[in-house]
């Protein structure tokens, strides 16, 4: 049988021990992994591993003996409650030995999970597991979670009482990051909040929130955006000492300019252009570039993106003999003394 759509979110959480087994597929391996981890938690509970009573049968290992799925759901433990053989990785390859032990499974045997990457309709494995009147497929697309199964995300992890702007920010986010990522990200917000009984907040979630990746230029684009030109010279020096490439401060400042620029040309105003970039931008650092933004205006972000490009083109270039990181400070100390204008 299939599973689709809430269907197969509640089955994930609350699975059932009497069913033959469970197919799940698709092209994504971590949304996959962690979806299977989910069943198999939920199945043999938090002792299941410890009492033996999961079975893992890597796909390589059971194409050398093609009985050691059928082995392994008939095998009896030392420990009473529901069993688990899990199979991982499968390709169409191995249908015919899943196919015959899931055709000898009884009432009391082991429940069988199999994990696939992508298969099409024509699949010999989808197609038992989806004509069997005892088990489940159920594919797992690289789309962003649903409301419904962020909110499952947060139940589970503790988190129970969120502000509305703070579920915008995590569903914002779920789309920026990885499944794994983001369910780290809600389990750091879960241990944030401990002893805290008030509702997250936007803030809460911008603690949490993964750094972006320019974070470690963050603090010279801020004094660059903001004119001090004065502090350009102590912050390049630790840039340089920490051992920053130059053209990855470029193209740092690039993108922080693009930013600002994106949100000056907003029709509805910088917050509202900012309210729409990706990645998103969090709490007082969203602030922060609206008002940096609404300091340039649309001509002089021009102006320094144009510089920009400027300095990028140099530091590529192959006749190119300064030193590339004074050549990015020049641009910086520029582009501070333009913001003045």
């Amino acid at each position: 049988m299939k599973l689709t759509g809430r269907d197969a979110i509640a089955y994930f959480n609350k699975p059932d021990a009497t069913r033959t087994g469970l197919l799940i597929y698709g092209p994504d391996a971590m949304r996959v992994a962690l979806r299977r981890q989910e069943v198999i938690a939920a199945l043999i509970g938090p002792e299941g591993e410890g009492e033996m009573r999961l079975t893992r049968i890597p796909a390589s290992e059971l194409r050398k003996d093609k009985v050691m799925l059928n082995d392994a759901i008939k095998a009896q433990g030392f420990f009473p409650g529901p069993r688990v053989a899990f199979v991982e990785d499968v390709t169409d390859t191995l249908a015919k030995p899943i196919i015959a032990a899931l055709e000898d499974w009884q009432p009391g045997d082991a429940q069988v999970i199999v994990t696939a990457g992508q298969l099409t309709a024509r699949s010999a494995l989808r197609k038992f597991f989806e004509g069997h009147r005892n088990a489940y497929a159920t594919a797992i697309y690289a789309e962003p979670p649903s409301r419904a199964e962020i909110e499952q995300v947060l139940n589970k992890a503790g988190v129970k009482e969120i502000d509305r702007d703070a579920m915008e920010d995590l569903t914002v986010l779920s789309r920026e990051l990885d499944p794994g990522d983001f369910r780290q990200t809600i389990e750091k917000l879960a241990l944030y909040k401990i002893g805290d009984a008030s509702p997250v907040i936007s803030l809460d979630v911008e603690n949490c929130a993964p750094a972006s990746s320019e974070a470690v230029v963050d603090d010279v684009l801020n004094i660059v955006a903001e004119g001090r030109t004065s502090e350009i010279g102590p912050v390049m020096a630790k840039l340089t000492a920490q051992g920053i490439n130059p053209v990855t401060l470029c193209i740092g400042a690039t993108r922080h300019f693009r930013t600002l620029h994106a949100a000056s040309c907003d029709p509805g105003g910088a917050a509202s252009g900012i309210g729409r970039v990706r990645p998103p931008v969090f709490g007082p650092r969203r602030d922060r570039m609206v008002r940096q933004a609404q300091g340039w205006g649309v001509n002089k972000l021009e102006t320094a993106l144009s510089l920009l490009t400027e300095t990028d083109l140099t530091l590529r270039s192959a006749g190119q003999r300064a030193p590339a990181m004074a050549l990015v400070e020049r641009a910086l100390i520029r582009l501070a003394m333009l913001s003045k204008r």
